[in-house]
């Protein structure tokens, strides 16, 4: 039952723990969560694969916090925990470096202008204050090396935690995510329809994500909201006393939508919405241009955020695949990702159709988006794609 309660993963502030190995980045972790989050070793590499904690910090709210993997392991598996590590980069909204020593500063510079590449805001924490002859002398050190001044902690002592939570809150981001979903098109007492059909990935008894969001996103500006299943959406319009001022629907349903809603009554879809509230709409809608000059010898990613078994009328792994060999010629190349997975490599597709993301953050998603632009190639998501390829693309609401 709590996980009804749970804010999602894509909409909780990202915090991610940089540093060498050993440098005490689990033990920080664990004192700010204030629970055994990340597993503490003197053994050098303890941390793998990225740790994720998802808790709440007053007043932030909702957060993510990952432990990284060191990077300074020098080992053949030391290099895939890095690569690891580096991946984290493009979901984190805040970062922590960690330090325990003033030796050698060369790597933590290195990732810290990683982060400042990505505009990422960095608190820089001088760990393990209890062993130093001259904790202040050490930060002192740093700041003349990185530029960046050191909260001192101990978490054996359980020193400066206050102050790195304090830290934490004056540099975190206050827009890692968009403010609404629907606030650009409706306002209080507007009257919002829903076309949501029930779709077989859904858990049985619930809505999916995007629509849970979007829902709670119209009362929260206080419109007037109901909810029905494509064949009753007539029926449902017919009882109104007055048409609805938006009516929102599953992409697949744009073309049926469209034909059979009323003149004058806007339309947009669930993903669309996401376009803008994850990703860069104005980018999405150029990118959907490209469809216009695919051949059959072109190659198209499909990337999708969630991992969940394909099923018989998957959108992104059957119908999209379909959509695009009926329109271009069978010999059109597919590649379907989903989850973390997303080629280094993009120079290969000459479009990428990327899902509603609403298990990412914002930054994650414009992280794709900024790699695709860096590789020249057009990126797009279902919901514009699906618009795009109905022809109505200028005809609904974004």
């Amino acid at each position: 039952m709590a996980e009804l309660f749970a804010t999602p993963s894509g909409n909780r502030l990202k915090i991610s723990f940089f540093g060498r190995t050993n440098s005490g980045k689990s033990s920080v972790i664990n004192a700010l969560s204030g629970q055994n989050v990340s597993l503490v070793s003197s053994t050098h590499g303890t941390t793998t694969d990225p740790v994720n904690k998802a808790m709440e910090i007053y007043p932030l709210g909702a957060c993510i916090l990952t432990d990284t993997a060191g990077f300074n392991d020098k080992t053949e598996l030391g290099s895939l925990r890095e690569k690891r590590t580096k991946e984290v980069l493009d979901k984190t909204d805040l970062a922590v470096m960690v330090f325990s020593e003033n030796d050698d500063l060369a790597e933590e510079k290195k990732w810290l202008s990683y982060l400042k590449e990505r505009n990422i805001p960095t608190v820089c924490v001088l760990n393990k204050i209890d062993l130093l002859k001259n904790p202040d002398e050490t930060a002192k050190i740093i700041a003349k090396e990185t530029g960046e001044k050191c909260v001192l902690v101990s978490t054996l002592k359980n020193e400066g935690i206050k102050d790195l939570k304090d830290a934490l809150i004056l540099k975190a981001p206050t827009d890692f995510e968009s403010p609404s979903i629907c606030g650009h098109l409706v306002k209080k007492g507007d009257s919002v329809m829903l076309v949501a059909p029930q779709q077989i990935n859904a858990p049985k008894g619930r809505l999916i994500l995007p629509q849970v969001q979007t829902i709670r996103d119209l009362l929260d500006i206080g419109c007037i909201v109901s909810v029905v299943q494509p064949g009753e959406m007539q029926n449902a319009l017919s009882n109104m006393k007055k048409l609805p001022d938006l009516l929102i629907c599953d992409s697949q349903e744009f073309k049926f939508v469209y034909e059979n809603k009323p003149d004058g009554v806007k339309l947009t879809s669930f993903s669309a919405l996401f376009a803008r509230f994850k990703g860069d709409i104005d980018e999405y809608i150029k990118g959907a241009k490209a469809v216009d000059n695919l051949k059959e010898t072109d190659s198209v990613l499909i990337a999708e955020a969630c991992t969940h078994a394909p099923l018989e009328e998957d959108i992104g792994r059957v119908k999209i695949p379909k959509m695009l060999k009926k329109m271009v010629g069978e010999g059109l190349s597919v590649d379907i990702v989903s989850g973390n997975d997303f080629p280094e490599d993009l120079s290969k597709y000459a479009l990428i159709i990327h899902c509603g993301g609403c298990m990412f953050s914002r930054r994650h998603v414009l992280a794709r988006i900024s790699k695709a632009k860096e590789n020249g190639v057009p990126i797009t998501n279902y919901g514009i794609f699906i618009a795009k390829i109905n022809g109505i693309l200028d005809k609904i609401t974004v």
